[in-house]
C-alpha cells in the first residue's frame, strides 16, 4: 500500500459515506478513514431518516445516485409520509430504521464499490503546502497523499459530553474524540467555533407499561425512500406517544442548577428546533405537558429511544422525572442521555461546491458546517465527493440552486448566511418548496446526475419510463372527454356537484374530491391505461395527479425562479473593491468583504443586504 489517493474522505458519518460512494462511483481512488469500522454510517441520535423538509433532501440524494435512501429502504422497521393533510410540497417521507442493520448494510454498499478503500484509523494533522492541502496523518503514523481531501468528522473534534456535573471527553458515548485535527486546520486561517447538540434516554422496553401509552402506526403503501428499492424487507413495527406532567416538570425545574445548559457549564448554542427538556420547561414555564414519542431502535432489540426527551441532567433526575410517567413508572434504562460540545468551521468560508476558499481542494461537509441532522450531512457529502472529484479530474464545478433541490438551499443558506445555532432544514427555507417535491426529485436531479457520470444507466431508464408513463396519464386526462350522464351518479357519491354538460377528464381531476384513484374505477378506458403500468404504480399515478391538480401553482412559482436566475447570472465576484464603495452602507460593505458572493443574487440574500445596496452594485455593474 502506498496511501495515494485521488481523494480522501475523513469520517464515515452519514455525510463521509456519501462523499466517499460519489467520489469513487465518478472514478476517483477513494479512501474513507474511520475510527471504527463497525460504526459507519452510526445514527448517532434516534434510528430515523427523514422527516419535514429532511426527508426531501434524502429523496433528492437518491435521485443523484446516493444511497442513504437505498440503505433506510433496506432497514425501515416503520414508514410514514407526514404532512399529507397539507399540499404535495409538504409532503414529507420519515422511517424509523433498525439501528444495527443500517450500519451492516452501509459497509456492504461502501466495502463493494470499486475505487473505495476503508482505513480505520484517525486523523490528527492534514498536510498542506502552498496553500493546498496534500493530504493527512494518522495517530498510527501513516501518511496519506491526495489531491483532494474531504473532511466530514461529525461532532468528534474535541468533543465533550455532558451529564449534570460529570464531563467525559469523547464523539459520541463510548467513543473517543478526535483531537488536535481543528488546530491543524485553523493555523491556516479557517475559523472555528462551537456547538452543542445532545440526545435522549434509552430505554429497556420490558419496562414499560404499553397499555398506558397510545399507538402509532406506520403506512404500508407504496411509498419508499429511494426511486429504485423493493418493497420494504424488515418486519414493520409500532411507535407510541405520551405526554409529561406537572410531577415531571417539578422534578426537572429542582434539577436545573444542575443542569449545564443553565448553569454556565456549556457556553455553546444547540439546536433550537430540538431543545432539550429542561430547555422546553424553561422556554414555555405554562405549558402543563409536552408529547413524547416512544420509538423502537431495532426490529427484534429491546431498546427504545425516547424522542422529545433529550437532556444533559445528571442521570438521577432524569430517571425520577421519568418514573412520574404512568407508563414509566417501573422504568429502566439503558444508558441516560447527554449533551456534546463539539468543533464546527464557519461555513461562509467555503464555496458553493463546499471546497474552502481559504485552502485549495479541502472540501468541509456535515455537522463540521454547523448543521444538524443525518440528511443535511448525506446531501453535503454527495456535492463534496462529486466536487472533490470534479477537481481531481477536470470538468465544470457542480452546484444546485434554489429552485433545484433543497441541497441547494440548505449549502446556499450555509455559505452565504452562516450560521450561529446547528442548522436545520425546514419547508419553509426553501421559496421554490413547490418545485421541491418529494414526489419529482428524480425529474429534477437524475438526468443531470447521469450526465455527469454519478447516476447509472438503470436509474436513467427508470426515470425516462416513468416519464413518459406520467405523459401517458397527464395527455389522457386532457384529451378524454366525459359525458354528464355517464358520470354523474359517481360524482354524487363522491360528494361533489353534477356535471350540466360535458367535460375533459383533467377538469375533474382538478376538483378536490376527485382523484385518479376514485374515479379511475368508473372510466373503463382510463382504468385500462392505469392498469397497463407495471412497475412503480402508485409512484407514478402520484407524480401525475400532483401535475395536473397543481399545474397553475407549479408554472408560477417556475416563473418566479426564472427572474431570480437574471440576477443568479450576474456575477461580480473579484469586480469590486467594497471596502471603497461608499454608496453602500457600512454593513453591507463589511458583510460582502466577508462574504465575496459570487453572483448578486447571492449578495442579496446575504443578512444586513439592502435592496438598496444591490440596487448600487446593478447600477455599478452597468457602468
Amino acid at each position: 500500500m502506498d496511501f495515494k489517493y485521488d481523494v480522501i474522505v475523513i469520517g464515515a458519518g452519514h455525510a463521509g459515506c456519501e462523499a466517499a460512494a460519489a467520489a469513487a462511483n465518478m472514478g476517483s481512488t477513494t479512501c474513507l478513514i474511520t475510527m471504527d469500522m463497525n460504526k459507519i454510517g452510526q445514527m448517532s441520535c434516534n434510528p430515523a431518516v427523514g422527516g419535514i423538509a429532511k426527508g426531501q433532501i434524502v429523496r433528492e440524494i437518491d435521485a443523484m445516485g446516493g444511497y442513504m435512501g437505498l440503505v433506510t429502504d433496506r432497514t425501515a422497521i416503520q414508514f410514514r409520509m407526514l404532512n399529507r393533510s397539507k399540499g404535495p410540497a409538504m409532503w414529507s417521507p420519515r422511517a424509523q430504521c433498525d439501528r444495527g442493520k443500517f450500519i451492516w448494510a452501509w459497509r456492504e454498499v461502501l466495502e463493494n464499490i470499486p475505487n473505495l478503500h476503508i482505513w480505520q484509523d484517525t486523523v490528527e494533522e492534514l498536510t498542506v503546502e502552498n496553500g493546498e492541502v496534500t493530504g493527512a496523518i494518522t495517530t498510527w503514523g501513516v501518511t496519506f497523499h491526495a489531491k483532494c481531501v474531504v473532511l466530514t468528522a461529525g461532532t468528534f473534534l474535541n468533543g465533550l459530553m455532558h451529564i449534570g456535573p460529570k464531563k467525559v471527553a469523547g464523539g459520541r458515548m463510548a467513543e473517543p474524540a478526535s483531537y488536535h485535527l481543528t488546530e491543524s486546520i485553523t493555523r491556516h486561517g479557517i475559523t472555528a467555533g462551537r456547538m452543542k447538540t445532545g440526545t435522549p434516554v434509552r430505554i429497556d422496553g420490558r419496562s414499560v407499561h404499553y397499555d398506558l401509552m397510545d399507538t402509532q402506526d406506520g403506512e404500508n403503501d407504496f411509498h419508499r425512500f429511494s426511486f429504485m428499492s423493493e418493497p420494504r424487507q424488515l418486519k414493520q413495527l409500532q411507535c407510541w406517544t405520551c405526554f409529561t406532567n406537572e410531577e415531571v416538570h417539578e422534578v426537572l425545574r429542582k434539577g436545573l442548577p444542575e443542569s449545564p445548559l443553565f448553569n454556565g457549564q456549556i457556553q455553546s448554542i444547540g439546536p433550537r428546533y430540538c431543545p432539550s427538556i429542561e430547555t422546553k420547561i424553561v422556554t414555555f414555564p405554562d405549558k402543563p405537558q409536552h408529547q413524547l414519542f416512544l420509538e423502537p431502535e431495532g426490529e427484534t432489540t429491546q431498546e427504545l429511544y425516547l424522542n422529545g426527551f433529550s437532556s444533559s441532567l445528571p442521570m438521577d433526575i432524569q430517571i425520577e422525572a421519568l418514573k412520574k410517567i404512568p407508563a414509566f413508572k417501573d422504568l429502566v434504562v439503558y444508558r441516560p442521555g447527554y449533551a456534546i460540545e463539539y468543533d464546527y468551521f464557519d461555513p461562509t468560508q467555503l464555496k458553493h461546491t463546499l471546497e474552502s476558499k481559504i485552502v485549495k481542494n479541502l472540501f468541509f461537509a456535515g455537522q463540521v458546517n454547523g448543521t444538524t441532522g443525518y440528511e443535511e450531512a448525506g446531501g453535503q457529502g454527495l456535492v463534496a465527493g462529486i466536487n472533490a472529484h470534479i477537481n481531481c479530474h477536470g470538468g465544470e464545478p457542480f452546484t444546485l440552486g434554489r429552485d433545484e433541490a433543497y441541497i441547494g438551499v440548505l449549502i446556499d443558506d450555509l455559505v452565504t448566511k452562516g450560521v450561529d445555532e446547528p442548522y436545520r432544514m425546514f419547508t419553509s427555507r426553501a421559496e421554490y418548496r413547490i418545485l421541491l417535491r418529494q414526489d419529482d426529485a428524480d425529474m429534477r436531479l437524475t438526468e443531470r446526475s447521469y450526465r455527469m457520470g454519478l447516476a447509472k444507466k438503470d436509474r436513467y431508464e427508470h426515470l425516462c419510463s416513468k416519464r413518459e408513463e406520467i405523459k401517458r396519464i397527464v395527455e389522457f386526462a386532457q384529451n378524454f372527454s366525459i359525458k354528464a350522464a355517464l358520470i354523474n351518479d359517481t360524482l354524487e357519491s363522491l360528494d361533489t356537484a353534477r356535471l350540466t354538460h360535458g367535460c375533459k377528464l383533467i377538469d375533474l381531476l382538478n376538483r378536490p374530491q376527485i382523484s385518479i384513484e376514485n374515479i379511475a374505477p368508473h372510466i373503463p378506458a382510463f382504468k385500462n391505461l392505469l392498469d397497463s403500468i407495471t412497475d412503480r404504480k402508485g409512484e407514478i399515478t402520484e407524480a401525475a395527479e400532483v401535475l395536473i391538480k397543481y399545474r397553475g401553482y407549479i408554472d408560477r412559482e417556475r416563473m418566479v425562479a426564472e427572474k431570480i436566475h437574471r440576477l443568479e447570472s450576474i456575477r461580480i465576484q473579484g469586480k469590486f473593491d467594497y471596502a471603497s464603495l461608499n454608496s453602500l452602507s457600512t454593513e453591507a460593505r463589511q458583510k460582502l468583504i466577508k462574504i465575496d458572493p459570487e453572483t448578486l443574487a447571492q449578495a442579496s440574500r446575504i443578512p444586513g443586504i439592502s435592496p438598496s445596496d444591490i440596487n448600487v452594485l446593478l447600477v455599478l455593474m452597468g457602468r
